[in-house]
């Protein structure tokens, strides 16, 4: 994209994201769906600072402005196709939530679940997140509900949120849960949240698949299957080395 010089800006990361999201792949498509999901932001450089967050803990939502560094170097074009519409048909970039945008900016909702202090790094405990693990963070600001929350707003294709599917877990996969119980105590929740959305491909949605997937949660590779009655059915957990 062509811009000419006064039409540029220069922004700073002030933050980068600890997810449990390591692939782009089973990503919620939107904030709030998991709300299992447990994350935290790292503040960077003259950014991390505890003045800058006085007060903060009267919100109970935040505002996260980040980068898509996951999609960014491919680019943008001005029709896209959401997965929403079952990726048959095409809208404007700016009228979709697509990661593919002319800048690479997304804005979510997440909760706040408190702010620590580790030998001078200051982090804030987040939830509900739908980011990529090192998502860099360009400012954050606090969700406002009498102003940021608006009765009858229209939202197009996508005023409801799409129905849930069911999740089911193999004896393997009970079996292996218990072996990661400590260290995630919602591991269940956190899987049944996440494959209630299908992240497969928006042609594979709501129908049976005999593929196997795996999706990589924290550091927990979890292998499973979409069945003839339309159910997630998880087959396996195990950690992986990296």
């Amino acid at each position: 994209m062509t811009v000419s010089p006064e039409n540029q800006v220069t922004f700073n990361y002030i933050g980068r994201v600890n997810s449990p999201y390591k692939e782009k792949f089973a990503i919620p498509r939107q904030p709030g769906l998991v709300s299992a999901a447990q994350g935290s932001i790292l503040l960077l450089d003259d950014a991390n600072n505890q003045e800058l967050l006085r007060g903060i803990e009267q919100f109970s939502h935040l505002w996260v402005l980040f980068i898509f560094h996951g999609t960014q170097r491919q680019g943008w074009k001005p029709l896209v196709r959401p997965p929403r519409l079952g990726g048959n048909k095409k809208l404007g970039v700016l009228a979709t939530r697509s990661t593919f945008r002319p800048n690479p900016i997304g804005m979510s909702v997440v909760k706040l679940e408190g702010i620590t202090q580790n030998n001078k790094q200051t982090v804030i405990n987040i939830s509900g997140l739908d980011l990529l693990d090192q998502t860099p963070v360009v400012d954050i600001k606090p969700y406002i509900p009498y102003s940021d929350s608006i009765d009858g707003a229209q939202a197009g294709f996508a005023q409801q949120p799409l129905h849930a599917v069911t999740t089911k877990f193999s004896q393997q996969a009970q079996d292996d849960m218990q072996k990661y119980q400590r260290e995630y105590p919602e591991l269940a929740l956190f899987i049944e949240q996440v494959l209630a959305q299908d992240p497969r491909p928006a042609y594979k949605k709501r129908q049976g698949d005999d593929k196997i997937y795996g999706m990589k949660l924290y550091n927990l590779n979890i292998c499973w299957q979409a069945n003839l009655n339309n159910e997630m059915y998880v087959l396996s957990i195990n950690k992986v080395d990296h």
